[in-house]
């Protein structure tokens, strides 16, 4: 009988953008790495460097991609895009949402604020879930038996990882483990997870990143 293919999936969030405005970018397109996020895409690809990637997916977002590229062209591939790895949908983009909760207090906005299960706000946690777990089954069995690379953004991966490890999708954003450039490695005995690795290859630029609005 065969043994099992050992398979690796790595679900790195894209770097730092610019965004000295603060606004809250979701899903806008024009939102592009900082040059600060642009080292930290080297890093991660500098970590990377010796892994056997072979296949390489990214949100369409210009901030995925742009972390995707220099590591995709270090391993010779290419980028599948997949639009089920995009950030979250949420009724709050493209406004500035900081301490003083103004956005959030507007008349308008109350009725978005009255379920943080679901979210009223936005995206539902079940539907990133799903749509994120099912893009990354796809990563795997592009990669049996060898290493992938997934970019996408805070929100997807951590709802992502609460459903691997069986929590509740619902959560306080101020507690996720996914910081900027990070690396939320599953690692797969055929179609079976058997562990979920963490990492920060860019650790060593985070305390010079700015505000970061989105995700």
């Amino acid at each position: 009988m065969a043994t099992p293919e050992t398979t690796v999936v790595h679900l790195l969030r894209h770097g730092e953008v610019d965004n000295p405005q603060g606004i809250l970018y979701g899903r806008l397109p024009g939102f592009q790495l900082s040059a600060l996020g642009r080292e930290m895409a080297v890093a991660v690809t500098a970590h990377l460097a010796a892994r056997d990637l072979v296949h390489v997916a990214s949100s369409p977002l210009e901030r995925a991609i742009e972390t995707a590229q220099p590591i995709a062209d270090s391993h010779g591939l290419g980028i599948h895009v997949d639009g089920r790895l995009i950030e979250a949908g949420n009724f709050f983009e493209g406004r500035v949402v900081g301490a003083s909760l103004g956005a959030l207090l507007e008349p308008r906005s109350l009725s978005r604020l009255v379920d943080p299960f679901t979210p009223s706000w936005g995206e539902a946690y079940a539907a990133i879930a799903a749509r994120m777990y099912a893009a990354v089954a796809d990563v795997r069995d592009a990669a049996r038996g060898h290493e992938a690379l997934v970019v996408s953004h805070q929100l997807p991966i951590w709802t992502l990882r609460c459903r691997l490890e069986g929590r509740r999708l619902w959560h306080d954003p101020r507690k996720r483990q996914c910081s900027l450039a990070s690396l939320t490695s599953l690692h797969y005995l055929g179609n079976e997870l058997t562990s979920i690795v963490y990492t920060e290859p860019a650790a060593h630029l985070q305390h010079l990143a700015s505000r970061k609005a989105g995700a």
